[in-house]
């Protein structure tokens, strides 16, 4: 028998023992594969969640001028004080954008402006605006058209004024300082654009 054949049988017995324990290269690729898989399955559960999902609320538009401001009857005296209240006003008939259904526009030109009470002003201090429910009740001229697919649905022009705007204070915000002239763009609004009734 050979000197080398006792060596050759401990070599072949060690590189089979090797190829017993050796770690399989396929573990890796496996979780891989379950990775993707488990992504792809992501994915797709978020595409059918958002095709089954409502679309977002749809809304109108209301875009809101003013005529000659500087020519209203009573908007603050202060420079800055009739900017606030005139963003005050714009914003008050913009978000009525909601209340509209979606591919309608309401056109808002304000004419006149004349606020609730009679504004005292003070040196340093802001306006202070006294409300005596006489002869100082809020008053606006508007002119209006609600369109659709550029046909127009109703227009107009009229004075909205509260002459009892004092007997009706229960509710209203104490902290908002034109809370009865809102109030009166409110009212009109909910019976010229919604509820459709003539002037």
């Amino acid at each position: 028998m050979s000197a080398f054949a006792p060596r050759l049988s401990r070599l072949q017995s060690l590189q089979r023992l090797e190829r017993l324990h050796r770690v399989p290269r396929v573990a890796p690729l496996l979780h891989t594969s379950c990775a993707s898989a488990r992504t792809a399955a992501v994915t797709a559960g978020l595409a059918v969640l958002t095709a089954l999902a409502p679309a977002a609320h749809a809304r109108g538009v209301v875009e809101v001028s003013f005529v000659e401001p500087e020519r209203f009857t009573d908007i603050g005296w202060r420079p800055a004080d009739r900017e606030r209240n005139l963003e005050v006003l714009a914003r008050r008939l913009r978000d009525k954008a909601e209340r509209l259904p979606d591919g309608q526009t309401l056109k808002v030109e304000v004419l006149d402006v004349d606020l609730a009470g009679a504004e005292f002003v003070l040196m340093r201090n802001p306006e202070i605006r006294v409300l005596k429910g006489r002869a100082d009740w809020p008053r606006m001229q508007l002119r209006y058209t609600l369109s659709a697919q550029g046909r127009t649905l109703r227009s107009g022009q009229e004075q909205v004024q509260d002459m009892a705007y004092m007997e009706r204070s229960a509710g209203l915000p104490h902290t908002d300082a034109l809370a009865y002239d809102l109030r009166l763009l409110d009212e009109w609004f909910e019976r010229r654009v919604i509820r459709a009734e003539a002037p």
